[in-house]
């Protein structure tokens, strides 16, 4: 797979962004973007953090006073199915600029315990529904929106050989 991606991952807690977690980060939105069809060049910036920090930042941008696993902030309106297009792109890059994710480690390790897999799968599964959020997939509603999001979410990660024991 071309890297033709821009993805820098940067993290406010010591360790966060190793080799190993970054590179993870960076197949899985590779992987997210092919399975979906994304064949331009795009920017998706990510965050590692904490639970005190993700907390502040979900307070902040979202009014919602509790920390998260994993927040996502699309620069595009799309839906499920839009792509973005070359017209997206910065000028400046010539990337389309999808948008931010921001990760709690501290959930990643917590989740990863409570259903019983890895922090290697548990990451990978945020990365991937964060990477849906950004190209307009919700799950909002516990019905259709909710269903075809998941079986994305399957995919991507079957696609990349992460199962629920991995």
């Amino acid at each position: 797979m071309a890297k033709r991606h821009y993805i820098p991952v940067t993290a406010d807690i010591p360790g966060a962004a190793n080799e190993r977690n970054c590179a993870l980060i960076r197949k899985v939105i590779r992987t997210a973007l092919a399975a979906e069809g994304v064949s331009v060049p795009c920017e998706v910036d990510v965050l590692l953090t904490n639970d005190e920090n993700i907390h502040q930042i979900n307070k902040d941008m979202r009014d919602v006073d509790r920390p998260t696993d994993v927040l996502s902030f699309p620069e595009f309106d799309l839906y499920p199915g839009e792509l973005p297009t070359e017209e997206d792109a910065d000028p400046g890059t010539g990337l389309i600029p999808l948008g931010d994710m921001v990760i709690s480690m501290e959930h990643v390790a917590a989740q990863a315990k409570e259903y019983g897999h890895s922090n290697r799968r548990e990451l990978a599964y945020l990365v991937t529904h964060s990477v849906l959020h950004l190209l307009g997939y919700d799950h909002l509603d516990e019905g259709p929106q909710k269903q075809q999001m998941r079986a994305r979410e399957e995919a991507i990660l079957a696609e990349l050989g992460i199962t629920r024991e991995g």
